[in-house]
């Protein structure tokens, strides 16, 4: 075989991407639910000897209160710190002996734990997700020890990152009562106060089979998964179903602003609309809206705002997945020398303009093109495919959504666009974050 064909092949398997991946077909994913009400999805994938596991625990931030912030975040650390058999730091050690790697991530209404293992590791990947699901050891020493780590991640995030300090004072703005209102991470006096006790029972409550969902990709049978699932995961007890999040956003009734200070060399401004939850009819033309927007630099507000006349250096949307209503947020930083007020008053204009005069068929089949060919791209790979089964599921109303996906963009026309603009992108509804150096400095 050419040596540059083998190069090739051997990049392929160490990102985990199969030579042979194709778009699976919904009939590909196979279900089932252990007695203790996990319910454990397979899409076999036999391109290479690798195989993808991912649980999603249906737990964030969106479940804390005030004096506990912080502690989903927080979890996800623990979790890689010690449990019944496999001890403090052991997990990553192990796996990584096995050929694996993991990582993890928490957000508003999950917390993901993500394995890539060779299939030889299969049985010990189930066997160590177990362990640490089932009897978790939350050391004391070792919790104060993570603690001064997560304290510190807490510092040098504000330090180091303009956006996250901005999105996190504009969020506690935005929201009046619902609990994305506050950061991921928590508030640094509930970091610096939670006890043991709060987290172990924090743990209790939301790692639970019966709160979790577990997605495996590769090189494996639905048969060998199960008799694996049975075998680890099943005998972990359910416990009683969490309280669920009863609190909804209310209506705004007017434009907030605000103003934070911080050593920045330009401004930087975040505008937020309120718009409703992942999955709901209006998703998909509000996505595209995105895209229309700011992607590509024949998008809406690159032209305007940077090819055109250069007001910003850069500038981008973003709507996070969401089980509850959230925001659709507007992000830019000035040029040198450009006035904030000059910035807004230009991507307000754009807005405007989508409000009263729509977008043209060209850039919506533009959108749709982009679209959607980035979702074919973020099927690449078997963990690409675990985490985007996993998201449908839980954020869309279940996996098969996943592969309707394409035709649903499809379907969106121009005019739903200029309606969904219409009815979110309102004065009203509508909050503005600064973020500029002192005055005085």
């Amino acid at each position: 075989m050419n040596r540059i064909i083998l190069i090739l092949l051997a990049m392929l398997l160490l990102a985990g991407v199969s030579p042979l991946c194709a778009m699976p077909a919904v009939e590909d994913v196979h279900t089932f639910t252990l007695k203790n009400g996990m319910k454990v999805l397979v899409l076999e994938d036999h391109g290479i000897p690798n195989v993808t596991l991912q649980i999603f625990f249906k737990v964030g931030s969106r479940n804390e209160y005030p004096g506990i912030t912080g502690l989903s975040h927080f979890l996800e650390h623990m979790m890689f710190n010690g449990a019944k058999t496999y001890g403090p730091k052991m997990f990553d050690r192990v796996l990584e002996n096995a050929g694996g790697s993991s990582n993890a991530y928490t957000t508003e209404d999950i917390t993901a734990y993500k394995d890539w293992v060779p299939k030889s590791a299969l049985d010990l990947i189930f066997e160590m997700e177990a362990d640490r699901m089932g009897s978790l050891a939350l050391d004391e020493k070792i919790v104060e020890s993570e603690r001064g780590v997560v304290l510190s991640e807490y510092t040098t995030g504000y330090e180091n990152s303009d956006y996250e300090l901005l999105e996190d004072q504009l969020r506690s703005v935005a929201y009046q009562a619902h609990p994305y209102r506050w950061p991921i991470i928590g508030y640094e006096s509930d970091i610096r106060n939670w006890r043991r006790s709060d987290i172990k029972e924090y743990f209790d409550r939301y790692y639970a089979p019966n709160n979790a969902i577990t997605i495996v990709v590769g090189d494996v049978t639905l048969a060998q998964v199960k008799t694996l699932a049975e075998k680890y995961l099943e005998p972990i007890p359910a416990r009683a179903p969490s309280r669920p999040v009863y609190t909804r956003e209310p209506e705004q009734r007017g434009e907030k602003r605000l103003i934070v200070h911080k050593d920045v060399s330009s401004p930087h401004i975040l505008i937020a609309y309120h718009v409703p939850e992942t999955g709901t009819t209006d998703y998909y033309a509000l996505d595209l809206l995105s895209a229309i927007l700011s992607q590509g630099k024949s998008s809406r507000l690159y032209r305007a705002l940077i090819s055109d006349k250069p007001l910003a250096t850069e500038v981008s949307t973003y709507m996070p997945n969401a089980l509850d209503a959230t925001l659709f947020y507007i992000y830019a930083i000035c040029t040198d020398g450009v006035n904030v007020n000059t910035l807004e008053t230009a991507i307000l204009r754009e807005i405007d303009n989508v409000v009263a005069q729509g977008v043209t068929e060209k850039e919506l089949r533009k959108a749709q093109n982009n679209v959607v060919s980035s979702f074919y791209r973020s099927l690449e790979t078997m963990s690409d495919k675990a985490d985007l089964i996993g998201t449908y599921e839980i954020f869309f109303g279940g996996y098969q959504k996943l592969f309707a996906a394409p035709e649903a963009y499809r379907k969106v026309n121009a005019t739903d666009i200029k309606t969904i603009a219409a009815r979110y992108f309102k004065i009203t509804n509508r909050t503005v974050g600064i973020l500029e150096k002192n005055k005085g400095e």
